[in-house]
């Protein structure tokens, strides 16, 4: 049954591969079913027999042609019809009763009706139909309700509809198989597009997590070297604030990137990610780094959800970063969160002056720490401000929803918790 199967896919291959081929054996095999079909004489005195007449040369001559038609039946389905039709006409009008010549139309009428539209089959269908009909019952000696007559009128009727329903078919397959090419497509894509969100996701964690240790080891070590011979005391716990701020970034840094193991990797993370609910810890760094920070306002209603405490915390800990860097001696910083109906607003204020070294550090092309505290924020359908004060100084100001269209749920674990304020 197997090697049966396979021979015929193959033949079934082959003739899908060859049309041409395929429609000159069925333009033999008609010719073969015609001829055989005129030895028999349906007006027998003793009814239908076979045998007991052959075709005339005439008849003969008109199958011929009727059949070597066919074979162009797919490049011009129309004509072919017109001819096949004609010729059985002109049968039925010379020989009585007459070769089956009309099966050569019903089959191009098949071929018109699978290879157009409905309505087109329909009037092509009704008008083929209606003329060989009238034709058979028109010329023939036979009573114009005889069966010769009425077989004529089914098997044309039956032709388009089988026709009809082939095309309707195929149409049926190919929209399935559009579908699910754009079903893949669209899979393909969206996968594409989760894999450079996660990828500007983790970006966005480790310069957060990078700028924000790294400037404090910076300062921490250029103060320890400015003091080293006069202080040995206050370079010492410079260099211990070094070690901590190294160390924390070695902590996150090591979270994060576990974020990239696969799921059967030992000694996956299982620490929460940073939250309001350690701002504290944050602000008192900050402040051992030397920049005095006041908490003006932390919301302590509910938590958070986990995508917006996240992105609140980065928020405060990038601007912070930003402000030793840029702020210039003698600056001073203030955080506020705050609920305003269905969003949580942050606010990062500094009244510093600006140091040379960091002049234009602040404006969206001079580093990635703003664009990424703005893709984080527009990320969640939030709104991210950032900008010189009245006055004097900078201000950062994001308003996060509280409901994210990241879909993070409303009750997260440590992590998704508000800070209290110091």
């Amino acid at each position: 049954m197997t090697t049966l199967g396979t021979g015929f896919l193959r033949v079934r291959r082959w003739l899908r591969d060859h049309p041409l081929a395929f429609d000159g054996a069925l333009a033999a095999a008609v010719l073969v079913a015609m001829i055989v079909g005129s030895f028999a004489d349906p007006n027998a005195p003793n009814g239908p027999s076979f045998g007991t007449r052959t075709p005339e040369a005439g008849s003969v001559v008109l199958m011929v042609l009727a059949a070597a038609v066919l074979v162009l039946r797919r490049r011009n389905p129309m004509a072919v019809l017109a001819a096949t039709g004609g010729l059985s006409i002109v049968e039925f009008v010379l020989v009585d009763p007459p070769a089956p010549v009309v099966m050569s139309a019903v089959i191009a009428l098949y071929t018109v009706a699978a290879s157009t539209d409905r309505p087109t089959t329909w009037r092509v269908g009704l008008l083929t139909m209606a003329v060989l009909t009238a034709s058979a019952m028109a010329f023939g000696a036979s009573p114009w309700y005889s069966q010769e007559n009425l077989g004529v009128f089914a098997w044309t009727g039956m032709a388009g509809a089988a026709g009809d329903a082939l095309r309707s078919r195929r149409a049926f397959v190919d929209a399935i198989r559009e579908r699910a090419e754009r079903a893949e497509r669209t899979r393909e894509e969206e996968a594409r597009r989760r894999v450079a969100e996660e990828r500007l996701r983790i970006a966005r964690d480790l310069h957060d997590v990078v700028a924000h240790h790294i400037a404090l080891v910076n300062v921490q070590a250029g103060v320890a070297a400015h003091v080293m011979d006069k202080r040995p005391d206050q370079a010492k716990e410079a260099l211990a604030h070094v070690r901590e701020a190294s160390r924390s970034a070695l902590n996150e840094l090591r979270a994060t990137v576990g974020l990239l193991r696969q799921s059967g990797d030992p000694e996956a993370p299982t620490e929460p990610a940073p939250g309001l609910a350690v701002l504290d810890e944050l602000v008192e760094t900050v402040r051992r780094a030397g920049l005095p920070v006041q908490v003006a306002c932390v919301d302590r209603r509910p938590p958070l959800p986990a995508a917006v405490d996240l992105a609140a915390y980065r928020v405060i800990q990038e601007a912070l970063t930003n402000v030793r860097k840029h702020a210039g001696p003698g600056a001073k910083a203030e955080v506020s969160v705050v609920r305003v109906g269905g969003t949580a607003e942050v606010t990062v204020l500094d009244n510093g002056a600006g140091s040379p070294e960091g002049a234009g550090a602040g404006a969206d092309g001079g580093g990635h720490g703003l664009l990424g505290m703005r893709e984080r924020v527009t990320a969640l359908g939030g709104i991210l401000t950032a900008g010189p004060r009245y006055g004097g100084g900078f201000r950062v100001h994001a308003i996060l929803p509280l409901k994210a269209r990241t879909g993070e749920p409303g009750t997260p674990g440590m992590a998704g918790r508000t800070g209290e304020g110091t």
